[in-house]
């Protein structure tokens, strides 16, 4: 292991706003995400952050809701977590797990939007179950959204993007908006110029950076 991932993970067992494997709030959290924030404000999260620009970025807009990115990587995740330490941001927090597991985590409507940003396309057939707008993600999604709560994408892989059209309107996501070209479009506001390092580099090679949100709608029982 590289020294640099080292001394991340070592970051990452002392930063309160880090919540993995490990640390006892780890499985005491679902529903129990006021306690980390010592408030009860609406919960957003950012899918698969990377090193959480948006979990960041979008915190800094919005002091009144919770952030919390999720992924994986933990070295990726110590770069949003001190981050947001440096920045003094006390509504930011990294959850260390995989994306399917997030029922283990959040209870039903615990949650008012999700943002996924730049996720891996993958873009053959047989990784299709992967695909973070796949049904099994989807079914995730709306147990932990509450009502009327909306879900972001932004990705630069329009067959990915064109995958999601059909599969949110198919699982009964409404009221959806979209765009091929964000920055042409009056979509550009919603995202507040927040730029991941990999969306700043598809920009800057004149890729079109395709954006849509949608409201969740439950089910009748």
């Amino acid at each position: 292991m590289k020294r640099s991932k080292q001394y991340r993970f070592a970051q990452n067992a002392i930063a309160d706003n880090v919540i993995e494997n490990g640390k006892p709030i780890y499985n005491s959290i679902k529903g129990n995400w006021g306690i980390q924030f010592n408030n009860n404000n609406p919960i957003i999260l950012e899918l698969a952050c990377g090193k959480g620009e948006y979990t960041v970025g979008l915190a800094k807009e919005y002091p009144d809701f919770n952030f919390i990115g999720v992924d994986i990587k933990g070295d990726r995740i110590a770069r949003g977590s001190q981050a947001a330490l440096e920045k003094g941001l006390k509504n930011v927090a990294f959850l260390r797990t995989d994306i399917q597991y997030l029922c283990e985590f959040f209870d039903a409507n615990e949650v008012s939007e999700i943002w996924v940003t730049f996720p891996d396309p993958q873009p053959r057939d047989k990784q299709e179950k992967h695909r973070l707008t796949h049904p099994r993600f989807l079914e995730i999604y709306t147990e932990l959204l509450i009502e009327d709560g909306l879900f972001h994408l932004k990705t630069d892989s329009a067959p990915f993007f064109e995958y999601s059209l059909e599969t949110l309107p198919a699982f009964g996501f409404t009221k959806l908006i979209f765009t091929h070209n964000l920055y042409e479009s009056l979509l550009n506001d919603i995202h507040h110029s927040i730029k991941t390092k990999y969306e700043a580099m598809f920009f800057e090679k004149g890729y079109s950076i395709h954006y849509l949100q949608c409201t969740n709608k439950k089910a009748l029982a």
